[in-house]
């Protein structure tokens, strides 16, 4: 459980940002400042990256990134029009607001990274790649394998002590299966 972000760290971020960077548009000032100046709206504020996912965020953007001006996003709407962004604040004060800062080097600064927080929306399969899905899975296929052949071996030992003889040879069969399973994923 990450410690919730404190409204000073939050007001001091957008203090720092606001005097570090100009931003693409100037409509995105007056919403920093509104929110540092109204500090019960600003405890509602969480910085995040990927604010796409979230049901109501902002993406806010400085000179010098690729990324555009400003984003509002509701439910499934997106807008750039921070005026209508601006009114959804004033009106939905209680609501929290997740907020994507894009400026140089973003993934760099240890101020940003003070008040950042997870992205609770994220697709839990977001930040995998193909390569790094196909390897989780194969770990995962060779774990479950293990654990099968393990409990296969326990089955075995009873079967020996107990003398049963047909469950004995039906329980090997099974073993050298989940083997030849086993060693194939081992090998790829």
């Amino acid at each position: 459980m990450q410690t919730p972000i404190s409204v000073d760290e939050k007001k001091d971020f957008v203090r720092w940002f606001l005097n570090q960077f100009q931003l693409k548009k100037r409509e995105s000032v007056w919403i920093l400042n509104y929110l540092m100046n109204h500090e019960s709206l600003l405890s509602s504020v969480h910085f995040v990256q990927e604010v796409k996912f979230c049901p109501r965020g902002m993406e806010i953007s400085a000179q010098g990134v690729s990324d555009p001006p400003f984003r509002f996003y509701k439910g499934q709407v997106m807008t750039n029009d921070a005026e209508k962004s601006f009114h959804d604040l004033r009106m939905n004060q209680g609501e929290p607001i997740y907020i994507q800062m894009n400026f140089d080097n973003a993934q760099q600064c240890s101020k940003y990274a003070l008040v950042l927080e997870e992205n609770p929306y994220l697709p839990k399969d977001y930040y995998l790649n193909d390569r790094d899905k196909n390897e989780a899975e194969r770990l995962l296929s060779v774990s479950l394998l293990q654990h099968r052949q393990k409990r296969i071996e326990e089955r075995i030992d009873e079967a020996l002590i107990n003398g049963e003889r047909e469950v004995f040879k039906t329980l090997c069969s099974k073993l050298e299966k989940v083997k030849d399973d086993l060693n194939t994923f081992l090998l790829s």
